[in-house]
């Protein structure tokens, strides 16, 4: 049982409403812990349309059963291998370890049976060898640990930004600059939960693109990350007028060919090996549907 007491500070219309926005749980989730009668103010049941007042003190009594990540033969594309990290080409459509509603076929649970026990367990059982991630349906290059000596090195490039992470996009429209910066704050969406958004309360964030093609509908991109947000090339990109092709989340839904995810590729890594000290740099081929969307842009489909 897990037990969260949140103060209010401000008022609201509707108890559910603002425990959803308070924590990580959709609002259907809060309105089923109030009707199971796990939500009370001052020892007492409460409803999921009871108005919020600065000061009331609400308990949540969630009950969690967490089930152990299990180890699931899924073929993995191993790029680069040894004792201490391996780097792999992650597909399409795969998600990069267990979470609410998701519990099989991550790239966890194929590592629990590729790797055995040899991965490093600082981020805990459901994120085994896990420095960093990649969206769903972003594809290419990440670095898995296989000790927590190796996870904590690449940790800590990742956070003095010495470890470079490029990716390549195809996005839609023509854009102004060959070469840009993106610097703008990214934080989560205050009106859409799955979203993240440039937000003046956000946390710093810098993306640099470099057109590699411009073509009549869209254009080819390289980005490198310099910090690493959630979602951050996706939501830059669509907050200067660029959205992903393919990215129904952040940019427009399109039918047919291009509704399949967002064509974004991490395609190169580059980073100092947590045992021997050497460079080590990476790349990746780019999936064949990136080749097909710019034939597409240059007005030849």
């Amino acid at each position: 049982m897990i037990i969260h007491t949140i103060p209010a500070s401000e008022d609201a219309p509707r108890l559910d409403r603002w425990l959803a926005e308070q924590s990580d749980m959709s609002r259907t989730a809060v309105q089923k812990l109030i009707e199971d009668g796990r939500v009370t103010l001052n020892d007492k049941p409460v409803k999921a349309s009871q108005a919020v007042f600065v000061g009331d003190v609400f308990v949540i009594r969630e009950e969690i059963v967490k089930t152990m990540p299990q180890a699931e033969d899924i073929t993995l594309d191993i790029v680069y291998e040894d004792a201490d990290i391996l780097v792999l080409n992650k597909p399409k459509g795969m998600v990069v370890h267990p979470a609410a509603g998701v519990r099989d076929h991550t790239l966890v649970n194929a590592l629990l049976s590729y790797c055995d026990d040899d991965l490093s367990d600082v981020q805990g059982e459901d994120r085994r060898g896990i420095v960093h991630r990649l969206d769903k349906d972003t594809t290419g290059l990440m670095i898995v640990a296989k000790n927590n000596e190796a996870h904590r090195s690449i940790a800590s490039q990742l956070e003095k930004r010495t470890l470079k992470r490029y990716y390549q996009a195809v996005v839609w429209g023509k854009l102004e600059a060959a070469s840009s910066v993106i610097d703008a704050p990214i934080g989560r969406d205050p009106n859409h939960r799955q979203r993240m958004a440039v937000i003046s309360s956000g946390k710093p964030a810098i993306t640099k693109i470099d057109v590699i093609e411009q073509a009549l509908r869209g254009a080819h991109l390289r980005c490198e990350l310099i910090s690493g947000r959630t979602h951050q090339i996706r939501v830059h990109l669509s907050y200067i007028g660029h959205p992903i092709v393919g990215d129904t989340l952040y940019g427009m839904k399109w039918p047919g060919i291009f509704s399949k995810g967002q064509l974004l590729h991490a395609y190169c890594l580059e980073f100092v090996h947590p045992r021997t000290g050497e460079t080590i740099n990476l790349t990746s081929k780019l999936p064949a549907d990136f080749a097909f969307a710019m034939e597409y842009m240059r007005g030849e489909g």
